[in-house]
């Protein structure tokens, strides 16, 4: 099973960035598609941003125009770059790796996930 391991969380002012990588263990990383998904507390958990393994891009509602997901598939990564950040940013950022059969994404392996918490 592919691993997955996030790092690049923290704690940030509004208004500021953050980046978030996850690297991936095993070989056709470039296959799969990726992306991230967070859980705030007492919110519904939220896809914030996916990328297509032919590197096509998809965004939540709430982070379009100011996340950016790009891949590196000669290094086996996935990145999240967050600008201008908001308050209601703070969550748990899961990266997940999936393929997809038919129409229907299957997440084969998700990251043990990273705090992101934006606060003055």
């Amino acid at each position: 099973q592919v691993q997955l391991v996030e790092s690049g969380g923290g704690l940030v002012q509004p208004g500021g960035s953050l980046r978030l990588s996850c690297a991936a263990s095993g070989s056709r990383f470039s296959s799969y598609a990726m992306g991230w998904e967070r859980q705030a507390p007492g919110k519904q958990r939220e896809r914030v941003a996916h990328i297509y393994s032919d590197g096509d891009t998809h965004y939540g509602d709430s982070v379009k125009g100011r996340f950016t997901i790009s891949r590196d598939n000669a290094k086996n990564m996935v990145s999240l770059q967050m600008n201008s950040l908001k308050p209601e940013d703070t969550a748990v950022y899961f990266c997940y790796l999936g393929e997809y059969s038919g129409s229907v994404l299957i997440v084969r392996s998700w990251g043990q996930g990273t705090q992101v918490t934006v606060s003055s």
